[in-house]
């Protein structure tokens, strides 16, 4: 039997969601859930009425990104969790190919390469994601930067439990303190170098209207985990 796979996809005010739904509709895997976790939306709710008979939506005061992913995956029901912003987009067959990637690896997490995307969902850049590395090369890109983009992560539930949830006094760097604490934690998180995720690039995204603050933020965690980070590298390159 094929493992449930959550589709979690939080929302706040963001006019692309019904494309977002739509290709969580898509997969060609058909053991999913998608669960809609409203952020406190003050716009574009109605975008989600003609889906309700097929998504879960759970409602919340607004909180952030991580406090919306963390909600989606304490409903969840799914074995594993994948993360959908809701200006992105899945391409019909990331979910089976992620899980059964990750059967293969006997992995807890995983990520995907992916396209780049437009306010018109046209692909601008083909395979935006690193080229594949050895693991001691891959992890010194962490030391500055944040070389997984979280729309491509797949996640075994249960790995929450032993690493925690995102952490949401981290309204921007959520996923880069996660990833890390994953890493720093022993686990394997193996690269499919295939592009499953449009990562579309517009004007009104976070990453570009808080750009400062997000490198702030950035500063703070990596200064979190520097010491051990850099112990990690020493010993993999010995």
């Amino acid at each position: 039997m094929n493992p449930k796979v959550s589709i979690v996809i939080p929302f706040y005010n963001c006019p692309y969601v019904p494309q977002a739904i739509q290709s969580a509709l898509n997969q060609t895997y058909a053991e999913t859930e998608i669960i809609v976790v409203d952020d406190g939306s003050t716009q574009y709710s109605h975008l989600l009425h003609p889906y309700l008979p097929y998504i879960n939506v759970l409602g919340k005061s607004n909180g952030g990104t991580a406090s919306a992913l963390n909600h989606g995956i304490r409903h969840a029901s799914g074995e594993y969790v994948a993360w959908l912003s809701s200006d992105d987009l899945f391409y019909p067959d990331k979910i089976r190919q992620q899980v059964q990637f990750m059967l293969e690896q006997q992995a807890l997490v995983s990520h995907t390469n992916f396209h780049y995307i437009n306010e018109h969902a046209a692909v601008t850049k083909l395979n935006g994601g690193a080229e594949p590395m050895a693991p001691v090369d891959w992890l010194r890109r962490f030391v500055n930067g944040n070389p997984v983009n979280g729309c491509t992560v797949m996640i075994r539930k249960d790995l929450f439990g032993a690493v925690g949830l995102f952490d949401e006094y981290l309204p921007y760097t959520h996923d880069l303190d996660l990833w890390l604490r994953i890493l720093l934690n022993g686990h394997h998180f193996p690269y499919l170098n295939e592009p499953h995720t449009a990562y579309r690039w517009h004007e009104g995204m976070g990453s570009m209207r808080h750009a400062t603050v997000i490198g702030q933020e950035a500063s703070m965690v990596w200064l979190r985990y520097r010491d051990p980070l850099l112990q990690r590298i020493a010993s993999m390159g010995r």
